[in-house]
């Protein structure tokens, strides 16, 4: 009775952790600085490798870089069992250093079409609309329109190329819509599936980021591995994470060093690997 017990409580915890999920977004300015969450703060490193906080007191999973070097984020608070609500405001840190808030405090979860930090290198917002089943898209002017119509199944995840190439995860497959608003599959089971219903599979791949050449590079968390995804849709693992630590995101310095993304319980770190030590083992 005791494994029992003690079998059920490892799954409700993992179940619930498989229903929260830490920062995934790693974020590189035109100065070489190297910017991510570990949902307390934003640190900073340096291209010397010094490490600070440079926005306090923020719980944001996702960050964005514009042209100007402006970070954005956002700050999300749960107000407590008494209400059971959920608060948030998105902010703005300037190149100079400057913070403020570019919106209000409000109840987050109750619009789809709330900020997004997938951006294109025209500004152009993306995002999904769970409810309709609709690829969304906002340019700098506001102008709303749907990009793309599908039948989902639990979309999370997205990123954009500059040039407005949206992909995304849709449970454990890949797809891809293009400008035009074109839409395909690009990959089916870029993760693996559980060997036991625990629940939502919609973190285990979390961070999805782009490389020049056009590939797509999946955090699968659940496997603890980076996976390339090519544009013929061919999947490798390229890096691993190793325990306590887990992969959450990455980005690609100008030189083509991969910074990964790492958490371990409360705490999160970036790793930079060498372009030439990224491996190409077939998956």
């Amino acid at each position: 009775m005791k494994r029992l017990a003690l079998a059920a409580a490892a799954l409700t915890l993992f179940a619930a952790a498989a229903h929260a999920h830490p920062a995934v977004s790693v974020v590189i300015d035109s100065h070489g600085n190297v910017y991510y969450s570990d949902l307390r703060q934003v640190w900073r490193v340096t291209t010397g490798g010094a490490r600070t906080v440079v926005v306090p007191n923020v719980h944001t999973h996702e960050l964005y870089l514009d042209a100007q070097d402006n970070l954005y984020g956002e700050h999300l608070w749960y107000e407590g069992d008494a209400t059971k609500k959920w608060g948030h405001y998105f902010w703005r840190r300037t190149a100079a250093g400057s913070i403020e808030r570019i919106m209000p405090a409000h109840e987050p979860f109750k619009n789809e079409d709330d900020v997004s930090f997938v951006r294109d290198r025209a500004g152009n917002e993306y995002w999904a609309d769970r409810k309709n089943n609709v690829i969304m898209k906002r340019t700098p002017a506001g102008q709303k329109a749907v990009l793309a119509r599908g039948t989902f199944d639990d979309v999370r995840f997205m990123t954009v190329t500059p040039e407005g190439i949206v992909y995304f995860v849709d449970t454990l497959d890949l797809l891809r819509v293009t400008a035009d608003g074109k839409m395909s599959l690009l990959a089916r089971g870029v993760s693996t599936k559980n060997l036991i219903d625990l629940g939502p599979a919609h973190h285990q791949i979390m961070g999805l980021w782009t490389d020049q050449a056009g590939n797509v590079y999946a955090a699968d968390n659940k496997n603890n591995v980076v996976k390339r995804i090519a544009r013929d849709g061919t999947i490798n693992i390229v890096a691993r994470s190793w325990l306590p630590w887990s992969v959450t995101g990455g980005a690609f310095a100008p030189n083509g060093d991969l910074w990964l993304l790492e958490s371990a319980m409360y705490e999160a770190r970036v790793r930079r690997i060498d372009r030439r030590a990224l491996s190409s083992v077939r998956r």
